[in-house]
């Protein structure tokens, strides 16, 4: 059984997850109170599976980009539950969370994540010699420019509204396509779906080594 937790932007995730799929998962706009939010919930999550921390099997963190607190929250809370219990920990990038659902898209996929002050985080995905992979660095800059940078038929996922959605497609000259909102969500079960991958294949973290990812600005 997978925990996965996604405390990286304030949108925040939870998931439990096993070879048959998801067992429960809980997203919700935590806005600034991961500190206070993320363990009750974890603990009830937990509970409603009549599962405890030694009955997982692993545990998967989203690495950021995104909030400072946040990631490094997320972060903590993996290590504090894996340590005691010598559980592997995948971390994960946030980016590649929001882009996973649409990997078997033929177009170019722009995976977002806020920053703040009007700044956004954005790379790209997509099929490059017959595998899914990054093709744009994770870096920083806004709605706007990235409409610009957007200069043929792309896919958008992740933290974005209706007016970002709109001076997307205006600004990209309709070539950035959405899904919708729901759609647009990122979740801790895709979180813990890469996890399980990574683990199959034998490839885990040193969760002492595991640190967050930032974006700095050029």
């Amino acid at each position: 059984m997978i925990l996965a937790i996604d405390t990286a932007t304030q949108y925040a995730s939870l998931a439990l997850y096993n070879q048959d799929g998801v067992l429960a998962e809980e997203s919700w706009f935590a806005d600034r109170n991961h500190t206070v939010e993320v363990m009750p919930r974890l603990t009830r999550m937990l509970k409603l599976a009549n599962l405890k921390v030694a009955d997982l099997t692993a545990l998967a963190v989203s690495l950021g980009p995104g909030s400072f607190t946040g990631v490094r929250i997320g972060l903590a809370v993996a290590k504090g539950l894996a340590l005691p219990y010598k559980l592997p920990v995948i971390g994960v990038s946030t980016l590649e969370i929001a882009a996973y659902p649409l990997r078997s898209s033929t177009l170019p996929v722009w995976a977002i994540v806020q920053a703040g002050r009007g700044r956004i985080i954005a790379a790209c995905y997509g099929q490059s010699e017959q595998e899914w992979q990054l093709l744009v660095e994770p870096h920083l800059t806004t709605f706007e420019n990235l409409a610009h940078q957007i200069n043929k038929p792309a896919l958008c996922t992740g933290e974005i509204d209706a007016q970002a959605a709109h001076l997307l497609q205006r600004g990209s000259d309709q070539k950035a396509a959405l899904d919708s909102p729901a759609a647009r969500l990122r979740r801790a079960s895709y979180l813990a779906e890469i996890a399980a991958q990574r683990l199959e294949a034998g490839d885990q973290d040193d969760p002492d080594a595991l640190t967050p990812i930032y974006v700095s600005s050029p």
